[in-house]
This record gives structure tokens, C-alpha cells and sequence, in this order.
């Protein structure tokens, strides 16, 4: 058997570790030790044993207690860092919306069979069109789709219709968009308006006359 060697700074912490644990047994109190003090103080020493159960039930209780305490400490921690990650990753996501916008001169109405897409701003509902309200979204979040929608408003200031889309996943932060309504001769006459919406975030708008 080879002999064990220790360094300096290893032998001065085994003469401490030693030290501890003589102080340790030094307090310890032995069976007879404790009934001897028992008839001193003229205490039953049969109730020996069921007080130690006891101290040792407690001492298992607090022991429990100090661990639930931890863990109940680690998950109000966990659930605090999830509110707050999910708070700001929230709030990134609303920035990035209301980051997009629209030039009032990107913003036209065309009929389907027009040649090069001319703008319009009169509109004969006798001959059935379907009218198409072309946006340009300026800053668009790229990889993301976005929900939108369309009010078409008559002289009433009724909306007569409305469009709720989805757009597919946007590639470039300059993304053209449309939504469409079918006029009929049966619709009002006068002046209207169509709006585009992000969520309830209005858009653009555009006035326009149907006769």
C-alpha cells in the first residue's frame, strides 16, 4: 500500500476538518447522557424516545419547508423572466407594426380590366365592376404576414362591405397589397370611401365617387 502524501495547504484544511468534527461529537449527547440530565431536571425519562421523534419530525419539517420555500422561489423567478421575455418580445412586435406606413399616393383604386392599372376616382356601378384598392406598405416586417383589412364606407357613412385578409410572408419591406369589392347597380350613389386596416390601426383612405 503506497504511502498518502498531502501538500501544506492540504494538511492544515484535513487539521481543520479534524477540529470540526471533534467539536461536532463534543456536543453530541449519548442516550445515558440525556437521561442523567433528565432526572436532574426531574423530567420522565420513558418519553426519551418520543420526544426525539418528534424533534427529528420537526427538524425533517423545517428541512421540507426551507426546500419548498427554495423551489416556490425558483418558480416566481422563472415565471417573472417569462412575463418579462414575453412582455418585450411583445412590445418588439408592436413597434415593428406601427413602424409600417403608407404614402398617401400609393394608395389607388383601379378596375381589373384596367390597362396599366389606371387610377380611378369615378366608378359606374351599372356596368358591375370589381374595384380593387391597391396600398404600398412601406417598412413591412420581411418574413412575416401581416392581417388586414378593407371598409368600404357609402354616403351613408355605413360600411357596406369589408375584407379581412391575411398576406402571404413578406419578402421585401416595400410590399404592395390590395383588397377588392364587386359595385352593382343596386348600391348607392354619391360620394365614398374605402379604408385599409392593420388590426384597428387605420391605414390609408381614399374617397371616390359612384354614380
Amino acid at each position: 500500500m503506497t504511502e498518502e502524501r498531502l501538500t501544506q495547504a492540504q494538511f492544515t484544511q484535513l487539521v481543520g476538518e479534524v477540529e470540526r468534527l471533534s467539536r461536532s461529537r463534543d456536543q453530541e449527547l449519548n442516550r445515558d447522557q440525556m437521561q442523567e440530565i433528565l432526572q436532574e431536571l426531574n423530567l420522565p425519562t420513558d418519553l426519551v424516545d418520543e420526544a426525539m421523534m418528534q424533534l427529528r419530525r420537526r427538524e425533517a419539517l423545517a428541512r421540507q419547508q426551507k426546500q419548498n420555500k427554495l423551489i416556490t422561489v425558483g418558480v416566481i423567478s422563472g415565471l417573472a423572466v417569462v412575463i418579462v421575455a414575453g412582455f418585450l418580445w411583445f412590445n418588439r412586435q408592436q413597434q415593428i407594426l406601427n413602424n409600417i406606413y403608407v404614402n398617401s399616393e400609393q394608395s389607388q383604386l383601379t378596375l381589373e380590366t384596367n390597362s396599366g392599372r389606371r387610377i380611378i376616382t369615378i366608378i359606374d356601378s351599372k356596368q358591375n365592376p370589381e374595384v380593387f384598392y391597391r396600398v404600398t406598405l412601406q417598412d413591412a416586417p420581411v418574413g412575416k404576414k401581416l392581417s388586414l383589412g378593407c371598409n368600404w364606407i357609402n354616403p351613408s357613412s355605413e360600411i357596406t362591405h369589408q375584407n379581412r385578409y391575411q398576406t402571404r410572408d413578406i419578402n421585401q419591406e416595400v410590399w404592395p397589397t390590395y383588397c377588392r369589392y364587386q359595385f352593382n347597380p343596386g348600391l348607392p350613389t354619391g360620394k365614398w370611401q374605402v379604408e385599409m386596416y392593420l388590426g384597428d390601426r387605420l391605414l390609408s383612405q381614399t374617397e371616390f365617387t359612384v354614380k
